[in-house]
């Protein structure tokens, strides 16, 4: 799962973090918004107007803190924000800000885990030139032959000199996989230093994230983190088996402050047949799209959740079973 996260990333260097909903029709993909962007100062609700692509703003990172923007939310240079939409949008959306690159087509591994085994597996599948440098020969001598079309080093890949030689400046991405937080982030920083174009960075301690995020580094994976998402949609699947709808997949975002959760709605409940404008949800909700019949749709006021519809919410501070939960209340 985490090879197959990273691999994404590749593809797509310009995003931050990239999540898949319905299949893989639907990204929700982070980006930091730079400094004189034509975001900054931009309101939500005049994205379209300016830019022509259906693409929905779901979450804004301000320094500490997270915000479910609404339509009149102002956009901030430094601001980190996830949009949801098609590939095919996002990408255009990338483009017009002059933050698109091309997907690696060369990509330099530091550590020769089982997880750099799955990722070279999956970049040379799709015809990335792979390079992986490990200091272990008998695991060296293992990826020789499980990887022949890969170029194996045994070196220190932390090593500076080692990095030169191997002609890490010439790399399209760098992923650092050892055993060893502060190597992998060392590396990762010396890249960046060394203008590396994508720079990826496996962690496993999650306890520092605050100070991660302010680090120069594109992209960190923690793949305990991602092994925890897999398990805690199973088990809301499990919970919500006899609900109205289905959890179909979920990702948290911000240091696990955000929740995107995709629903399949089963059965008639309050949510299905209303207008949005006129459907009472619960603060920090947010509907960010909805798979109807194969087509994306990024919903408007007019629009309704229908039985069959996936449904993509996401919320901050709350843990969704079921959809039925997005809707506030009634008193008396």
């Amino acid at each position: 799962a985490a090879a197959q996260e990273i691999s994404r990333l590749l593809r797509f260097p310009s995003a931050l973090q990239i999540e898949p909903f319905a299949r893989g029709r639907v990204e929700l993909v982070g980006l930091k918004v730079p400094e004189n962007s034509v975001l900054d100062g931009m309101p939500l609700w005049a994205l379209y107007k300016e830019f022509q692509v259906k693409i929905l703003i779901c979450v804004v990172q301000r320094e500490d803190e997270v915000i479910i923007p609404s339509g009149d939310f102002v956009l901030h240079s430094g601001d980190r924000i996830h949009i949801t939409a098609e590939h095919i949008e996002i990408e255009r959306f990338f483009r017009v800000l002059g933050l698109f690159r091309n997907r690696a087509r060369s990509v330099m591994i530091i550590g020769g885990s089982r997880l750099a085994y799955y990722l070279a597996k999956e970049l040379i599948s799709i015809k990335v030139r792979v390079k992986i440098i490990e200091r272990d020969k008998a695991r060296c001598e293992y990826l020789c032959e499980m990887l022949p079309e890969a170029v194996i080093i045994h070196a220190d890949g932390t090593d500076k000199e080692v990095l030169q030689e191997e002609g890490l400046e010439k790399t399209d991405a760098l992923v650092t996989l050892t055993g060893m937080d502060e190597e992998n982030i060392i590396v990762g920083l010396y890249a960046k230093a060394m203008k590396v174009a994508k720079v990826i960075v496996k962690i496993n301690k999650l306890s520092f994230t605050e100070i991660l995020d302010k680090m120069d580094i594109d992209s960190f994976i923690s793949p305990k983190a991602i092994a925890a998402n897999n398990i805690v949609r199973y088990v809301r699947a499990m919970q919500n088996s006899v609900g109205s709808s289905n959890v179909e997949t979920l990702h948290h975002l911000i240091n696990e402050q955000v929740e995107a959760v995709e629903f399949k709605v089963r059965e008639k409940s309050g949510v299905v047949g209303v207008p949005l404008k006129n459907l009472k949800t619960k603060e920090n909700i947010l509907v960010a799209t909805i798979i109807r019949d194969g087509k994306i749709i990024i919903p408007g006021g007019n629009d309704t959740i229908e039985i069959g519809d996936n449904v993509i919410i996401v919320t901050a501070g709350r843990h969704l079973n079921d959809l039925r939960e997005i809707q506030q209340k009634l008193i008396g």
